[in-house]
């Protein structure tokens, strides 16, 4: 097979799956840089979300849900936790809607 045929067909098979990536914004308004950041299905059992070094003050970082949440609720909360400690939680929030932001203002 040629090598460029390969190529061509590597990036028809993977293009499905990106289609599928749920993706949502989290801002940093503060003036911390957010270490953690947790998700909630309930408000009571916490599971950590990656967000690899952290989300600087006075960014905003583009998020992917894992594919593990296809079939979950829509509403989930969110908390971050701050460099110094401090822990704020989010509304709930519906994923279900397009375009979600998550604003974290301490």
């Amino acid at each position: 097979m040629p090598r460029h045929y390969l190529l061509c067909l590597v990036s028809l098979l993977a293009t499905p799956a990106l289609a599928e990536e749920y993706t949502f914004d989290v801002v940093n308004d503060s003036d911390q840089r957010i270490v953690g950041i947790e998700v909630s299905e309930d408000g009571v059992n916490w599971g950590y979300f990656d967000i690899g070094r952290g989300i600087p003050s006075g960014t905003t970082q583009t998020l992917v849900w894992d594919q593990s949440t296809n079939d979950a609720d829509c509403e989930w909360q969110f908390r971050a936790t701050f460099q110094h400690g401090h822990v704020l939680a989010s509304d709930w929030i519906d994923f279900c809607e397009d375009d979600v932001t998550i604003v974290f203002d301490y």
